[in-house]
C-alpha cells in the first residue's frame, strides 16, 4: 500500500502593509516580516512615503533614483523639498546607469547613498539586479521573513512588465510584490497551499489567478464568486481573470502532478 502523500505547507498573504502603521497586522499565526523596498523607473504611488517608512533597506533601480528625487515632494506638498529629499534617500541605487540623471547621482552620492554600476550586465534587467542585491546584502538576518516590495514594476511598457513579472519566477523562493497604484502581483509557488487575507479597505473586489511560467494542472480555491475546482489552466486555455473576492480570506490550492 502507497503511502500517503505529505500534507503541503502552508503559506499566507496579506496587503497589510499597505495600511497605516496604527491598524496594519499580520495575519494570524504568521510571522512579522522584514521590508526592502526596490524602486523603479516609473511614476510613483501615493503611499510609495508610507513603504519608505516600513522598509529597512531602500534601493533604487537606475532611473527609479530620479522618481525619488522628483515624486516625493510630489506626493508630499505641504513639505520643503529639500527637507523631503534628504529624509528619503535611497541606501543603494543600482542598475546599468542608462537612466539616472548625473544631478541625482551626484545628490543622492553626496548623501551617503552608495552607487552599485553593472552597465556591463546587459543580461538581466535592473529589477533582478536590485533583487540579487537586497537577498546577498541585506541587513535583515532572517532572510525567511524578507518581503521586497517593487514600486514602479507595473505600467509603462509591456516588455518591461513581462521582464519584472519573470523576476519573480527566477526567485521562486522569495516573497516578491509588484506593486502599482492599481494593482499588486505576487507569485503563488505550486509547492504550498496558499492562505491570502483581503483587505477590503485597500484592495478588491476584482482579482486573477494567472498560470504564467507553466500550466496549472490542478487548482482549488475557497472565497472566489467563481471557484475553481480542480480546474486546469493555462494560456490557449481558461486562465481566471475578473474574478471577484467575496470572502475576507482567500484560498489556493495546487495539486502537484
Amino acid at each position: 500500500m502507497a503511502p500517503a502523500p505529505a500534507p503541503t505547507p502552508a503559506m499566507s498573504h496579506s496587503s497589510a502593509f499597505l495600511l497605516p502603521s496604527s491598524s496594519s497586522s499580520a495575519p494570524a499565526g504568521s510571522a512579522e516580516s522584514a521590508y526592502a523596498l526596490v524602486v523603479l523607473n516609473q511614476r510613483l504611488p501615493r503611499f510609495a512615503p508610507l513603504l519608505w517608512e516600513r522598509a529597512q533597506v531602500r534601493v533604487c533601480a537606475d532611473g527609479g533614483a530620479n522618481r525619488v528625487f522628483d515624486g516625493m515632494p510630489e506626493l508630499l506638498p505641504g513639505q520643503d523639498p529639500d527637507v523631503v529629499r534628504a529624509r528619503y534617500k535611497p541606501d543603494v541605487i543600482k542598475g546599468d546607469m542608462d537612466s539616472v540623471r548625473p544631478e541625482v547621482m551626484e545628490y543622492y552620492s553626496n548623501l551617503g547613498t552608495k552607487i552599485v554600476d553593472e552597465s556591463h550586465d546587459q543580461d538581466t534587467t535592473d529589477l533582478h539586479k536590485c533583487v540579487a542585491f537586497v537577498i546577498d546584502n541585506s541587513p535583515i538576518p532572517d532572510k525567511s521573513n524578507l518581503c521586497i516590495l517593487a514600486l514602479g514594476a507595473l505600467g509603462g511598457r509591456f516588455d518591461h512588465e513581462m521582464g519584472n513579472i519573470n523576476v519573480l519566477h527566477l526567485f521562486p523562493n522569495s516573497r516578491i510584490i509588484l506593486l502599482s497604484d492599481d494593482c499588486l502581483i505576487f507569485l503563488l509557488p505550486r509547492t504550498h497551499t496558499h492562505n491570502i487575507h483581503i483587505e477590503r479597505s485597500i484592495e478588491g473586489p476584482h482579482c486573477g489567478l494567472i498560470p504564467i511560467g507553466a500550466p496549472s494542472t490542478s487548482t482549488t480555491t475557497t472565497g472566489l464568486r467563481w471557484n475553481l475546482d480542480n480546474t486546469s489552466m493555462s494560456f490557449g486555455r481558461l486562465i481566471s481573470t475578473c474574478n471577484i473576492v467575496e470572502a475576507e480570506n482567500v484560498t489556493v490550492i495546487r495539486t502537484l502532478t
